[in-house]
């Protein structure tokens, strides 16, 4: 079976994320934000998707790279007459004492050598593909209309050459194509597109010097951490788990959900890899946006909400589109907000615990302290004893899981400490029996006999979530349970390619048929945790080979094959490999660099 690969980089600013294919379309991206329609979506129709490309008239190869320590996009075509090269920008830098991220997309082709005839096509839709816009011509510009807001190409092509699909032009000088919505481009094409190419580069550039970096693995680690950044929606501080929808587990799955939302589950994970790098502001930003659901949420939290923090992610089916390489179907919204899920409340109290231990935060300036803290501790303490769906957001299996009672033990440390800082001992008892609780429940879950932890009470199946058991040190990792317990999880969830399953219990869909990326970085942290040091160095070596073309990682991997599957780049991936990245340096005392 031939291996299957997202032939795709993605470009952002903290405003939107477009996807560019080696082929030089636009093959994804959404606007006005995150989670709207897509205006370019051939990733799941290529008829209804629109296109945005700039092909040659002859049979061509393609390279893809990024400019060092950017998330600028370079796709360079060479064909029997010339080569050119594309350069893709999400326009971002500081302006007037705060960032300009327009809904602007910046495409600059560059003439390299030869007399090239190049054909560009610009097809926006809207309303997930059920509209083609109607186009407007002006002088130097188009507008499409259409959407909630006019969408305007403003380029030094003649416009001509762009009204008609099947006209070529002979590229002998430098062209620029300004995609925006709403507001147009009201200033000098070029010396505009030039400014804006160069502060974005400098932009993102200095960002990276501005990174903790340590020293195992830096490259991965920098476009990991790069990638991170752009999947932050700004505007709020919510990091979304992937800019896309519907992409398979595997081919012919079903399971194809949107991921264009924030989990509150991911919340330690982020939190501890922009702590990793040292990114102040981003952790800031986000942990605002939980603060603000955790005080509008009078009982309970859903797994994930929309990036602005609306609980409302009620889950259609948009039957019109094919969907990616056929597969159905296409999902817009995501019914795992209606799911219970008990491991959050945990994970709410650790990310907001850098407000009262870390003094960067002026911490005493929270006069909401002891209700906040009350009122996340109460939702753990109704919960506790609680079955749910689990980290995994089963469908329709719940059970008492052991990764949730593991992150409501961690909660509960959280608020233990947090009550310390102020200076609140009842607070502290309270949180510190329900700790012992919590505890009682994870330990309900070992097997004595195979000397491993069972996903839940009463259960007989592994799950790789519990080798947080190790790295929260629940389990001390110098431990022989801690030791054991890995031993058990590697025997039965690892591949012999050095991949990681979840589960290989049948779950709502069957039994799973793909790896999951972020178990296998776990993993190598859990070995770097119990002293195998040279282990987990080898098993991280081997896990980067999933990558793409551009270090970018899908959230899925087939064993047999290699290919990728999954929503892409997953965002979750990426935290994965820049905690264990983290994990490894810290134990071979590489020096981080500041």
């Amino acid at each position: 079976m031939k291996k299957h690969v997202y032939e795709t980089g993605i470009i952002g600013n903290c405003a939107f994320l477009a996807h560019v294919h080696k082929n030089t379309n636009i093959s994804w991206m959404c606007w006005p934000r995150f989670d709207s329609s897509f205006v370019f979506g051939s990733l799941l129709d290529k008829e209804k998707g629109g296109e945005f490309s700039i092909l040659p008239a002859t049979n061509y190869t393609s390279n893809q790279f990024y400019l060092e320590n950017t998330n600028v996009l370079c796709t360079e075509i060479t064909c029997e007459n010339g080569r050119y090269r594309i350069i893709d920008v999400a326009p971002r830098f500081q302006q007037h004492e705060r960032f300009f991220k327009p809904l602007m997309l910046i495409r600059k082709i560059e003439p390299i050598e030869g007399n090239l005839r190049i054909n560009v096509k610009c097809q926006p839709v809207c309303d997930y593909g059920k509209k083609k816009l109607k186009a407007h011509r002006g002088s130097n510009h188009i507008d499409f209309e259409g959407c909630d807001d006019t969408l305007r190409l403003t380029t030094n092509i003649p416009i001509s050459y762009l009204s008609d699909d099947d006209t070529y032009f002979v590229l002998n000088e430098v062209k620029y194509l300004v995609l925006t919505y709403g507001q147009p481009l009201e200033a000098p094409l070029i010396s505009t597109c030039e400014t804006f190419i160069r502060e974005t580069i400098t932009y993102w550039r200095t960002w990276i010097k501005h990174s903790n970096m340590a020293g195992f693995y830096q490259q991965y680690v920098i476009r990991s951490a790069l990638a991170l950044k752009i999947h932050q929606y700004e505007d709020t501080g919510a990091i979304i788990a992937a800019s896309t929808t519907s992409l398979p587990e595997y081919d012919g799955s079903g399971r194809n959900w949107d991921y264009r939302f924030c989990w509150l589950r991911d919340t330690y994970y982020v939190i501890s890899a922009l702590n990793h790098i040292g990114h102040f502001e981003e952790m800031e930003r986000y942990f605002n946006y939980v603060a603000g659901i955790s005080v509008s949420e009078n009982y309970r939290y859903q797994p994930l909400y929309a990036i602005d923090g609306k609980s409302d992610l009620n889950e259609t089916i948009l039957e019109h589109l094919d969907g990616y390489m056929g597969n159905k179907p296409v999902r817009v919204g995501n019914q795992a907000s209606e799911h219970i899920q008990n491991d959050i409340y945990g994970q709410v109290m650790i990310s907001i615990m850098p407000l009262y231990i870390d003094y960067r935060f002026v911490f005493r300036e929270r006069k909401d302290s002891i209700r906040w803290i009350e009122s996340v501790l109460q939702k753990i303490e109704r919960t506790i004893d609680e079955k749910d769906a689990g980290i995994w957001e089963f469908r329709n299996i719940a059970n008492v899981h052991c990764y949730s009672n593991l992150f409501q033990w961690a909660g509960c440390a959280a608020a233990a400490k947090m009550a310390r800082t102020i200076e609140n001992k009842e607070l502290e008892d309270r949180a510190l029996a329900l700790q012992q609780k919590a505890a009682d429940h994870i330990e309900s879950c070992y097997d004595p006999v195979r000397k491993v932890y069972t996903n839940a009470a009463g259960g007989t199946h592994l799950d790789a979530s519990t080798l947080q058991l190790i790295m929260m040190n629940y389990l001390d990792p110098a431990s022989d349970r801690a030791k054991d317990h890995l031993k058990a999880l590697e025997a039965e969830l690892k591949t012999p390619t050095g991949l990681f399953y979840r589960y290989l219990h049948a779950d709502d869909f069957g039994k799973p048929k793909t790896t999951f990326l972020i178990c296998a970085f776990w993993y190598v942290e859990a070995l770097a945790c119990v002293g195998r040091v040279d282990e987990a160095i080898k098993e991280f070596e081997n896990i980067i080979q999933y990558s793409n073309h551009l270090m970018l990682f899908s959230e899925d991997v087939d064993e047999n094959t290699g290919s990728q599957w999954g929503n892409f780049p997953q965002a979750y991936s990426h935290v994965g490999l820049m905690n264990a990245a983290y994990r490894i340096a810290i134990k071979l005392d590489r020096p981080v660099f500041l």
